[in-house]
């Protein structure tokens, strides 16, 4: 990491950059905003944006479950119920037997509201409330490596099944009589998300981690021409949105999340009025 600090160094020679908290904290950014952008779009595509809010209450769960089982590592237990509270929805989803919207409701309420009395069960939500909004200061060069090989193994999977994945997000009948398994590339999504999610949860918080992952995406599609620079325009923005997020909230001792948030809302905002205007002209 010693030579990656000093090349940070000697390419942006800034205030912000001279503490080693704020380059890891830069290196996750890059890491994790390009995951954001890139499965973003296929949330979007899925009007999944519920889903993905869905899956970060749920973490509060997973927490619970790791204190109950004495697991000193979080992320195992949140990984863990993450795929499993993912898969359920899916598969009640795919049951046909209730609306979508109102299944990831259901599930999502009952996730936050069983992590929430488990956790308060002991007296000890409060030490757990951090969770709720994150902190990208907080992450270490262990995790920055482990968000290196996430991105790669997203990119890997998005290279081999992206036209499975975005014709069975447009038509999963069509997707079907293609020969293309839908459930099984219906799962590996959900699976890629709730690994993000959760991965990403405890430096960006329950309380916005959905909006990272739908308002680049969002403004992308505002501005993109084709499927193409839909992507290209996603990450772009997201990566954009979080270094700007982070170095704002540097300067001004804003919450980093947060700070993020509202940079990606504003250009989803111009995004929005600029389609409007070139769709009038």
């Amino acid at each position: 990491m010693n030579a990656i600090y000093s090349l940070i160094d000697l390419l942006l020679p800034f205030e912000w950059t001279e503490f080693h908290y704020m380059k890891n904290a830069l290196l996750a950014v890059l890491l994790i905003t390009p995951l954001f952008g890139l499965v973003g779009t296929m949330i979007v595509n899925n009007k999944m944006s519920f889903f993905s809010d869905a899956l970060g209450h749920s973490a509060l769960t997973g927490i619970a479950i790791g204190v109950l089982m004495g697991i000193d590592n979080y992320l195992i237990s949140m990984m863990g119920f993450a795929l499993l509270f993912a898969l359920c929805i899916s598969a009640v989803m795919n049951s046909g037997t209730s609306s979508a919207d109102t299944i990831i409701g259901v599930f999502s309420s009952t996730g936050l509201a069983l992590g929430i009395v488990l956790l308060s069960a002991s007296g000890g939500f409060a030490k757990y409330s951090g969770y709720l909004i994150g902190d990208i200061l907080t992450v270490q060069p262990g995790e920055i490596v482990m968000l290196a090989f996430i991105l790669l193994a997203v990119l890997v999977i998005w290279s081999l099944f992206f036209n499975q994945l975005l014709l069975t997000s447009i038509n999963a009948d069509l997707a079907a009589s293609k020969g293309i398994n839908t459930r099984f590339v219906e799962k590996l999504f959900v699976i890629i998300v709730a690994a993000i999610v959760t991965v990403s949860i405890k430096w960006v918080g329950v309380l916005i981690i959905n909006s990272l992952l739908v308002l680049p995406a969002a403004s992308a599609r505002n501005l993109a021409k084709g499927m193409r620079s839909y992507h290209l325009i996603a990450v772009l923005i997201s990566l954009f949105s979080g270094v700007s997020g982070l170095i704002v909230s540097y300067y001004t001792g804003t919450a980093a999340g947060g700070t993020i948030v509202l940079i990606a809302a504003a250009i989803f905002f111009f995004s929005y009025f600029l389609n409007r205007t070139r769709e009038k002209g």
